[in-house]
């Protein structure tokens, strides 16, 4: 059966339709792939096979609700088989180190943790290695710095010479000391010396009971001296000296992890909101969006 000429235009308009709408529904779909791989990363990068964790903690440790939140989600993937703290941080506050060592112990009661110390462990980063079944350090890497401080810009002289002076009215003497518009006062010093030794006191009790020492293998360590990994395993505050290719082996042996899991990257940034996305906020830098007041004055393990 022949066409005619206005039929030919109508059947070339169709063809012309259908590779449109074929086109716009290959891009809707790798619209959506780009989506669901923020959005649910493990169905797209393996994670949702049988593996073993690597939980990076770098940089300074604060309170961070989202870190917790990941380890708490790790220690209920079935997939998770045993998880690897990744550690390269001198430390932080005092709060955020806690919160990722109960964290890890909650975890540590679901399946293996073990440490591994990079370049750098120290004190709020040490904490959290006590959080583990077992730390792993190179022979150079630097741990230890077991200690608490606090520390207090002062700027009376300074305010002094050029003339300026803040008047304050307090309820008490002791309210908002130390101050940087004033010298520390005698009873201002003796208070937070208790603020500190009672942390510290906290500090050492953790110690003592993970790393299982003496009073005076205990009081070796804590006048917050570093130690190079050699030292460290001296000194009984970490168990072996290696990383991954050591770690796998005790994993195999003493948990009986199976020698092909592989090790993928559990991280936090990786989970993005589908509201984030819409909004724009999932491509803006964390530190754009601040907002509020910042409390920049902590107790530190530093």
């Amino acid at each position: 059966m022949s066409i005619s000429g206005g039929g030919e235009d109508l059947l070339l308009d169709r063809r012309l339709l259908r590779r449109r709408l074929t086109r716009w529904r290959l891009l809707a779909l790798a619209a959506l792939a780009v989506v669901g791989a923020l959005v649910f990363p493990g169905v797209f990068d393996g994670t949702s096979r049988p593996h073993i964790a690597r939980l990076p903690v770098e940089g300074l440790i604060v309170a961070n609700e989202e870190q917790v939140a990941l380890i708490d989600a790790l220690a209920k993937d079935d997939d998770v088989k045993a998880v690897i703290l990744s550690i390269d941080s001198p430390g932080g506050t005092t709060v955020g180190g806690e919160a990722i060592y109960d964290a890890l112990r909650r975890l540590a009661d679901k399946k293996p943790v073990v440490a591994s110390i990079g370049t750098l462990g120290t004190s709020a980063a040490y904490l959290i290695a006590l959080g583990t079944d077992r730390i792993f350090a190179y022979e150079t890497s630097l741990t230890g710095s077991i200690g608490v401080l606090i520390q207090s810009p002062e700027f009376s002289k300074l305010m002094a010479e050029v003339g300026i002076s803040v008047n304050e009215i307090k309820s008490a003497p002791l309210k908002a000391s130390p101050s940087p518009f004033e010298a520390i006062s005698p009873d201002a010093r003796a208070a937070l010396q208790g603020v500190i030794d009672d942390s510290f006191a906290w500090f050492k009790d953790i110690v003592a009971e993970r790393r299982k020492l003496s009073p005076a293998e205990l009081a070796a360590v804590t006048d917050g001296r570093i130690f190079t990994g050699r030292q460290a395993l001296a000194a009984k505050l970490v168990d072996e000296l290696g990383a991954e290719r050591q770690i796998r082996a005790w994993l195999e042996s003493e948990k009986g992890l199976e020698p092909d899991l592989p090790i993928l990257k559990a991280d936090p940034e990786g989970e993005v909101d589908v509201s984030d996305i819409l909004s724009g906020k999932a491509f803006v830098p964390k530190w754009l969006t601040l907002d509020g007041l910042t409390a920049v004055w902590h107790p530190r393990l530093d």
